[in-house]
């Protein structure tokens, strides 16, 4: 399969990215979810027409994730203007500003510092933060994952959200 549609799978994520890193790093990750949902083809298209939607759908997926967007990555994090909410980032657009220069470059910083904080958590915390705001997965999704009941999955969110906001607010001080 990836012999026959990996140069067509590549072509059309660098055409959506304009990124060959970014085109690399999506074509495999589209033959990934291809390849262990292979069973879900139901043949109503053709293979081609299948890995081109799930590329489509993979890079509309890349682009919505705020990690992605974040300048862990290399890209301006749009800044809210306020610092941090009590949700740690559930951003709306109406809320965001253009960013100068050195405010994108304090945005950077910022969001250096809160994954430095992430990284330096407990792993059952860590781990929580990471699946639902990496890879965007809901309390339900990540109970199913990590074996735990949703109860214990938002409660762990929860304190996990609680010990970044005050490692962020001590290290503000």
């Amino acid at each position: 399969m990836m012999d026959e549609y990996g140069n067509d799978v590549w072509n059309y994520a660098y055409f959506l990215t304009k990124s060959t890193e970014q085109a690399d790093e999506l074509s495999q990750e589209v033959f990934i979810r291809a390849y262990s949902g292979i069973a879900h083809f139901r043949g109503e298209c053709s293979l081609k027409t299948w890995l081109l939607t799930i590329t489509r759908n993979t890079t509309f997926t890349y682009r919505k994730s705020r990690f992605f967007r974040s300048s862990l990555w290399g890209e301006t994090l749009p800044i809210h203007t306020e610092q941090m909410n009590a949700s740690m980032g559930e951003m709306k657009p109406e809320k965001w500003v253009h960013p100068s220069a050195e405010a994108e470059a304090i945005s950077r910083e910022h969001v250096h510092e809160i994954w430095d904080i992430i990284m330096a958590l407990p792993d059952k915390f860590r781990e929580l933060l990471l699946l639902h705001m990496k890879y965007e997965l809901t309390t339900s999704e990540i109970a199913e994952m990590l074996c735990i009941s949703a109860g214990t999955a938002k409660s762990r969110l929860s304190r996990a959200r609680a010990k970044v906001r005050k490692q962020w607010e001590e290290r503000s001080e």
